[in-house]
């Protein structure tokens, strides 16, 4: 019997793909320690995102490979999530409590954004991570309905400065809805809409959050630039349905992010296919594709598509997305999905390769 090697334990992990981060766990320097003690065998991996739901199916998948190694006669892998801050833009100034800034955007309304930027928050919480939403629609704040968070209900005030989130399904949430009667509409100019959402990111009593989702209004106006030059946003993702129009207006969202030297982390195609519930014909209502080529176009990755679903509408209207409602859906593993990829895209965008550690016996 052959004496193990760090290098045929690294060549045996080399085989497999981390599906989140497109790469085998030693190229994304997530190896973290090799020990060799005789025939035994014990790795430690190290992953830059929130994937608590994963992270022990894989663990097992690279301890049967390392077991069936020439010369081992046990293998032991741990994998662990270590998530750290990471920001897109330079010379903007960290977030008080927040280690990553998510802008989930569409060029247009109507497309599901809201209620990705929901599904995304629940999802990344069930996946171990603290999360927060912030709802920068001041015009039209959905998040509390979507949370189901009563109307009326107030966050409070702490030393005169801070407002303190509320909390529902394990995700802190903000809105301006939390501070204005529901059927009082915002009559504001720009500049006034720049400064409220501002005031609203800034002076929030966040509590040590891994990711902040901002939940982003249509278009690409003050709100959107105001975001860009004084919050320091790791990455955006964009939201879109396959139809021309949607795709129009997503590229200049795309586009936007650019110019602001915020990453684009991916596209998500919402209503990319409708499936009778009587007969379960599938018929492509907005078109077919458009996602994918959006993302192609701009050399970014489609990072989730969802069908029209009846049920993500209406569980979103109950204040339980779909992510909570029906855990464990297809849809609402689309959506764990797309928290992990999006946490992996920004783990890969601003987190050089660490050193690995080598322990073996004399």
């Amino acid at each position: 019997m052959s004496a193990v090697t760090r290098e045929a334990v690294e060549a045996c992990l080399r085989q497999f793909t981390d599906p989140h981060l497109d790469q085998d766990p030693v190229s994304a320097g997530c190896l973290r320690e090799v020990d060799i003690q005789g025939a035994r065998v014990a790795v430690r991996l190290e992953l830059g995102y929130a994937a608590g739901l994963f992270k022990n199916g894989w663990a097992q998948m690279l301890q049967m490979a390392l077991e069936n190694l020439d010369g081992v006669d046990s293998a032991q892998v741990q994998v662990d999530c270590v998530i750290d801050s990471h920001q897109g833009q330079a010379q903007v100034p960290a977030l008080a409590g927040v280690k990553n800034v998510i802008a989930v955007a569409s060029g247009k309304g109507g497309v599901g954004k809201s209620t990705t930027a929901a599904n995304l928050a629940l999802a990344l919480a069930r996946e171990g991570a603290r999360v927060g939403i912030l709802d920068a629609d001041i015009y039209g704040p959905s998040q509390g309905i979507m949370f189901g968070i009563a109307e009326g209900t107030r966050p409070q005030v702490k030393d005169q400065k801070w407002f303190v989130p509320l909390e529902a399904h394990g995700v802190q949430v903000m809105s301006m809805a939390f501070l204005t009667d529901d059927n009082t509409p915002m009559v504001w100019r720009g500049p006034m809409v720049s400064g409220a959402l501002l005031q609203l990111i800034t002076q929030t009593a966040w509590n040590d959050l891994d990711y902040l989702v901002v939940d982003m209004p249509p278009g690409t106006g003050d709100i959107q630039l105001t975001l860009a030059q004084k919050v320091p946003v790791a990455g955006s993702v964009i939201v879109t349905t396959p139809q021309d129009l949607a795709l129009l207006d997503a590229r200049k969202g795309v586009e936007m992010f650019r110019k602001v030297h915020i990453p684009v982390l991916g596209v998500v195609e919402n209503m990319a296919v409708h499936i009778c519930s009587n007969c379960g014909h599938a018929e492509h209502l907005f078109g077919e594709g458009g996602g994918e080529k959006l993302a192609a176009q701009y050399g970014v990755e489609l990072l989730a598509s969802l069908p029209l679903s009846m049920a993500i509408r209406m569980q979103a209207d109950d204040g339980k997305p779909t992510t909570i409602a029906d855990p464990e859906s297809q849809i609402a593993m689309i959506y764990q999905d797309l928290a992990r990829k999006v946490g992996a895209r920004i783990a890969l965008a601003g987190k050089p390769a660490m050193p690995s550690i080598e322990i073996s016996e004399d």
